[in-house]
């Protein structure tokens, strides 16, 4: 009951937040990240820089794991992980969500397809995706995701609520830099 009272509550309030836009232009030098977070139900580290060695990174900044459109959005990018990886890149969700949730919601909603890390109020203010809502509520992050290439710069910036484009305009910015 105490649960979908808060899922409600966090509904209710994002609904009441301000537009999304996010700060960082395409273009831009990422800021450094490195967190703590969960692959397949185990904790691991995460450091953007050495992520970056291998291919491109897509970070994606969503609200709060288990809620409506945070699963979605987590099953959506699961279900296309073997096209980006055809692609070289790599994604990790973020969260403001503590690492004993992200495990549980790396194994139950990722499926095991991806990594989802702890975004730190640092990195949350960073990446300028503060999510801002009515009776400051803590510090979450809003749903916006970055395409970041291997020199760090930032190639796509996508900011919306509806998790539904994610998925699909990352995925096109990934496949667009190997051309």
């Amino acid at each position: 009951m105490q649960t979908s009272f808060m899922a409600g509550a966090l509904a209710t309030a994002m609904l009441s937040a301000g537009p999304l836009a996010a700060a960082l232009p395409k273009g831009a030098q990422a800021p450094p990240v490195v967190t703590t977070g969960a692959m397949a139900g185990k904790a691991f580290s995460f450091d953007l820089a050495r992520a970056l060695k291998k291919g491109p990174v897509v970070l994606y900044f969503f609200p709060k794991a288990f809620t409506q459109g945070c699963t979605l959005e987590a099953r959506a990018f699961a279900e296309a992980m073997p096209q980006f990886k055809a692609a070289g890149a790599q994604v990790v969700g973020l969260s403001a969500d503590d690492v004993e949730t992200l495990k549980k919601f790396s194994t139950e909603e990722c499926r095991d397809a991806f990594p989802v890390a702890r975004a730190t109020p640092a990195t949350i203010r960073a990446y300028d995706v503060a999510l801002q809502m009515n009776g400051g509520a803590g510090l979450m992050s809003d749903r916006t995701s970055y395409v970041i290439s291997q020199d760090g710069r930032i190639t796509l910036v996508h900011s919306d609520s509806d998790w539904r484009e994610h998925v699909s305009r990352t995925l096109a910015a990934v496949r667009a830099l190997d051309r």
